[in-house]
C-alpha cells in the first residue's frame, strides 16, 4: 500500500486521525484553514492582533472539542461556526468595532520598499480613504448577524448553503439577512454621498 502524506487526506480522514490522538492530523487542518480563519476574524475586528487571537482561540476550541464532533456537518462548517460565534461574542464584549479600512494594511519589512512605487496621488489617496471610511461606517451600523453573513458571503465567498450551515439557520433566513444587509448598506452609503 502506498502511504500518503497527511496533506493529501480529506478533512474527514484527518478528523478521524485527530480524534484517535494523531496531533499531526489536526495540524494539517490548522494549516489548511488558518488563512481563511484569520480573514474572517479580521473582517469582524479590523485588528490584526485580535484576528490572530480569535482564529487561534477557534482552533483551540475545535481541538479541545474534537471528540464531540459528530459529523452531522463537515469539519469546515463546524469550525467556521465556532469561529463566527467567537467573533460575535468578541463583538458583543467589545461593544463597538473600530473599522479602519476595507483592506488590511500591509506590514513593513516585506522587501517591497526597495521597489519604487509612486502610489496614488494625494487626491486619490484622500478619496480612497474617504470611501473606505464611509463603507466601514456603514458596515459598523449593521446588526452583528447581518454583518457576519455579509462578510462571509462577500469577503470569504461562501455560498448561501455554507453560510446557513455555519450560522445554523435556514437558507431562506440567510438570504433575507443578506438582502437586508445589502439594502441597509445601499441606503446608508446613499445618505453619506
Amino acid at each position: 500500500m502506498i502511504s500518503r502524506r497527511p496533506e493529501e487526506f480529506g478533512d474527514e480522514e484527518l478528523v478521524t486521525s485527530a480524534q484517535q490522538g494523531e496531533r499531526q492530523a489536526f495540524e494539517v487542518l490548522v494549516e489548511r484553514y488558518k488563512q481563511r480563519a484569520y480573514h474572517i476574524a479580521f473582517g469582524f475586528t479590523r485588528d490584526r492582533e485580535d484576528a490572530k487571537d480569535l482564529s487561534q482561540e477557534a482552533f483551540l476550541h475545535a481541538f479541545s472539542h474534537l471528540k464531540t464532533f459528530d459529523r452531522r456537518s463537515g469539519f469546515y462548517t463546524w469550525f467556521y461556526r465556532i469561529l463566527v460565534n467567537l467573533c460575535l461574542d468578541f463583538r458583543r464584549r467589545k461593544g463597538r468595532v473600530s473599522w479602519e479600512s476595507l483592506d488590511e494594511k500591509t506590514e513593513k519589512g516585506n522587501g517591497l520598499e526597495k521597489i519604487p512605487n509612486p502610489g496614488p496621488s494625494p487626491d486619490q489617496a484622500a478619496m480612497s480613504g474617504e470611501i473606505s471610511t464611509r463603507i466601514s461606517a456603514a458596515l459598523a451600523t449593521l446588526p452583528p448577524k447581518q454583518r457576519a453573513i455579509f462578510l462571509l458571503k462577500n469577503n470569504q465567498g461562501l455560498s448561501i448553503g455554507e453560510i446557513a450551515a455555519v450560522m445554523k439557520s435556514a437558507e431562506g433566513t440567510i438570504k433575507a439577512h443578506l438582502h437586508r444587509a445589502v439594502m441597509a448598506l445601499r441606503e446608508r452609503l446613499t445618505e453619506l454621498a
